[in-house]
């Protein structure tokens, strides 16, 4: 946030100063200036500003003078300095080449300043220097600590060399002060002459010698009216002349500025018009140590450029053919410089050795000189081919910054081209490094729409470049994108392809992007469409294989039972009889079958199991609420053991439920309310209490027999039961014994006997009367038919099962009560 609140402030402090010093000027009409950045000119009395022009939004510089600046002065001298400052500006305004600063808007002039406007600007070379009069402050950060380097040098002095040569022979105009404050650095790097303010131009008549006028030095004027005496040949005081070789005497002068330690001047003078008259005399023996900090190669030269005889000094143009320019580099800019002179062919030729060179120089020019050149020929289709791939290679060894800023917004139109085809192919090539630098908005706007032209193309390449590259940046592309727009030309593709190393490549590049994609996109678009796919060539099976092994063990991804069991598997099965598959091949589809079958087994069984217990929970709810006792008990036989097995035995009558009714009751607690769990467990707490008490203390519960159906009276039984009820009343003896006979044949005789004729323990009589009784009904054969008669009726043991448990429990106490002989039973009948 402190970053954005500092440019903003020097945002607005700017356009304060402007608003300040530029009321009324025409420039701020069409020029917008948003940066103050350097000085220039005489005394750098130009201040510099970095803006663009309103209308087109083209990159602009601005120059302001701000007459204030001359206030210490008298008007007159500062009549005679804007006047000055005027006229080299007209001048500069007049002429036009590549070394000469070149001039947008005319000088417009206001009360209170001066203004025009020029290409973008991005120092003088005396700010470069180390020179800061009349500069920002702080100084801007790009010129802190700012170097040259040996072949901006050495082409500067180049251009400086050519812009001479075109002003002396030309134009015929001197310049008079080539200095620092002189010379323009652009926003490209390159050197352009400026501050023709002390220019001298020919009087002479047209076809006659050039004459250029002499004006003398004069001490009473100010400084700022009259060139640097540093930079002023010799001459100028020797004979009072001045010629071409005069500018050639400040170039040489320039030159040893720009290498000396602190980059002064031989003289050092200054202001100072008698210590120029002495240094004049010294130089006419410069010693050759005074000369050591410029460049070997120069250093010959150099010395020849400041002999006090004109006529000595190299022209500009043996000066361009010394061996200090035949380097690589300062020819390749030249050549850069002027490929507008070249015809396809030649350029070709040249872009194609041209990254050789580009490794070499230095990253700030290849950005700042090398680049807008070589943009320049993205208007020409059949040369971006030869062009971008050094553009790319500048790209590599930029930041993100400088990416962002100078070269992505010249490579988006070019992503639009499809033909040559070879454009698409160096952008797939290069991908990696397009989606390293790009920023993500761009990666969405720019780059993806080129990757679908790519899977559209007919080039083989291509497609696979695409399709290779596509995943690496899969997380960038939101979901609709990738539903409507990516799988769906992927899909397209792979279906129409006739390319099999196509469509095993867009089977891998879906591969990769199974993990950018969810669950229900997988078995929407891609399951479904792997079996359309008309090849049948082992690397598109293993392809298509991938693909399913990676959804089935993705923790995301994976395949559900139903889809494996109705679409993968019957897909999958007949593939493993193909004839062309390798060995491994084979093991690793079979492998993969197997591995689904035992998912699908697994995942079916435990649901099967599930719904199994679910059943059985419920059926045993039921039981514990109704107690039902089989009707027929299960037949144990080779035949029910084999049906047993095949969970039919919910159906059959005579099944019984797996589980015990504790077990039933354990599985259904959960599902049980908390008044019935209260229920149970007040059933279970009583239950508990009877068992521990004595069993001759639990009452029996009394056995109401059936009705039995009226039948025709027996008169025979009748008269029996008579006598038999005579019997028992006319023995009334003391009822606290018991007989004998009776108590050791009849033991544990339950008094709550089911058949209330044999209420045996009520019998109190003697024992021989029981005795006879018993034995003479024994020696009745009839007596003995119808007691047994009676006994058949009273005999309720077929239907046990159907009574409770305590009824049983008294039933098989019953039966354990010996029975009667024929004897004792005739005995108690006679």
């Amino acid at each position: 946030m402190d970053v954005f609140n500092k440019f903003y402030s020097s945002v607005s402090n700017t356009v304060s100063q402007l608003s300040g010093v530029l009321p009324g000027n025409p420039v701020t009409r069409e020029f917008e200036a948003t940066q103050y950045i350097a000085s220039a000119g005489p005394g750098l009395l130009w201040k510099v500003y970095k803006g663009f022009k309103k209308s087109t939004k083209q990159e602009a510089s601005i120059f302001v003078f701000e007459k204030k600046q001359l206030d210490r002065w008298s008007k007159t001298d500062r009549d005679i300095m804007i006047d000055i400052l005027k006229r080299g500006i007209v001048q500069l305004t007049k002429l036009r080449h590549p070394q000469i600063l070149t001039v947008q808007h005319s000088l417009e002039e206001s009360r209170e300043s001066l203004a025009f406007a020029t290409e973008p600007v991005f120092a003088s070379l005396a700010n470069i220097l180390g020179y800061s009069e009349n500069m920002p402050q702080p100084i801007p950060t790009n010129l802190v600590n700012y170097k040259l380097y040996e072949v901006e040098i050495k082409y500067g002095l180049m251009q400086i060399a050519e812009g001479l040569a075109f002003l002396h022979n030309d134009v015929k105009l001197l310049h008079h002060n080539i200095c620092p404050e002189s010379i323009i650095v652009n926003q490209q790097g390159a050197w352009k002459i400026f501050g023709f303010d002390f220019c001298i131009a020919n009087q002479s008549m047209a076809g006659s010698a050039p004459f250029w006028p002499f004006n003398e030095y004069c001490q009473a004027m100010p400084p700022l009216t009259q060139p640097i005496l540093d930079y002023l040949a010799p001459e100028y005081i020797l004979s009072a002349t001045h010629s071409p070789a005069s500018d050639i005497y400040s170039l040489g002068m320039l030159i040893y500025s720009v290498h000396s330690t602190g980059h002064l001047t031989l003289g050092n003078i200054g202001n100072d018009y008698a210590k120029f008259k002495r240094f004049v005399n010294e130089i006419r023996n410069l010693p050759p140590s005074r000369l050591l900090c410029v460049n070997e190669g120069l250093r010959e030269f150099v010395k020849l450029m400041l002999n006090v005889t004109p006529e000595l000094r190299p022209d500009p143009h043996q000066f361009l053919k010394i061996p200090y320019f035949e380097d690589i580099g300062v020819k390749t800019l030249n050549y850069l410089d002027s490929l507008f002179q070249w015809d396809n062919l030649q350029k070709s030729q040249f872009y194609k050795g041209l990254p050789q060179i580009i490794q070499k120089m230095p990253h700030r020019i290849c950005i700042y000189h090398i680049l807008p050149c070589l943009t320049k020929e993205f208007v020409n289709p059949p040369m971006v081919p030869f062009v971008l791939p050094n553009v790319l290679l500048i790209a590599e060894n930029s930041t993100k910054e400088e990416y962002a800023k100078y070269i992505l917004p010249v490579l988006k139109p070019v992503m639009l081209i499809q033909d040559p085809i070879q454009i698409l192919l160096i952008f797939m090539q290069k991908m990696e490094l397009l989606l390293k630098l790009t920023p993500g908005d761009e990666v969405k706007s720019d780059i993806l729409p080129m990757l679908y032209r790519a899977l559209e193309s007919d080039a083989q390449q291509i497609q696979e470049l695409c399709l290779s590259v596509l995943p690496t940046f899969a997380s960038l592309i939101d979901y609709p994108a990738m539903k409507n727009a990516l799988l769906p030309r992927i899909k397209r593709l792979c279906l129409g392809t006739n390319y099999i190393s196509v469509r095993v490549n867009c089977l891998l590049c879906l591969g990769k992007l199974l993990e950018h994609l969810d669950k229900w996109l997988v078995l929407d678009e891609i399951i479904p469409f792997l079996p359309q796919i008309p090849s049948r060539e082992p690397a598109v099976l293993m392809g298509i294989l991938g693909i399913y092994k990676l959804t089935l063990n993705h923790k995301k991804l994976g395949i559900t039972k139903e889809v494996t069991a109705t679409k993968v598997l019957p897909f999958l099965i007949p593939l493993c009889v193909e004839n062309g598959l390798t060995l491994n091949q084979f093991n690793a589809l079979i492998s993969l079958v197997k591995q689904m079958i035992g998912k699908v087994e697994s995942e079916h069984r435990t649901k099967l199991e599930q719904l199994n217990s679910i059943q059985n929970e419920s059926k045993v709810m039921e039981q514990a609420l109704t107690q039902p006792e089989n009707l027929v008990s299960t037949p144990q036989n080779d035949i029910d053991k084999m049906f047993s097995g095949l969970g039919i035995d919910p159906f059959a009558f005579n099944s019984k439920p797996e589980k015990s009714e504790t077990t039933a009751k354990n599985n259904d607690a959960s599902s049980l309310s908390i008044e019935d769990k209260q229920r149970i467990a007040q059933q279970q707490e009583t239950a508990r209490k009877f068992s521990k008490q004595s069993p001759n203390v639990i009452p029996t519960p009394s056995i109401i027999p059936p009705p039995q159906t009226p039948k025709p009276v027996d008169l025979t039984s009748s008269l029996l039961q008579t006598n038999l009820n005579q019997l028992t009343t006319k023995y009334q003896p003391n009822q606290s014994t018991k007989p004998q006979s009776i108590n050791q044949s009849v033991p544990n005789y339950n008094l709550n006997m089911a058949n209330p004729t044999f209420a045996l323990n009520t019998w109190t009589g003697p024992s021989n009367v029981v005795n006879q009784s018993t034995t003479a009904n024994f020696n009745n054969k009839w007596a003995n038919n119808q007691n047994n008669q009676t006994n058949m009726k009273q005999d309720w043991s077929a239907f046990e099962s159907l009574l409770p448990t305590q009824t049983q429990n008294t039933n098989t106490n019953n039966n354990n009560v010996k029975k009667l002989s024929n004897s004792e039973m005739m005995d108690l009948l006679s």
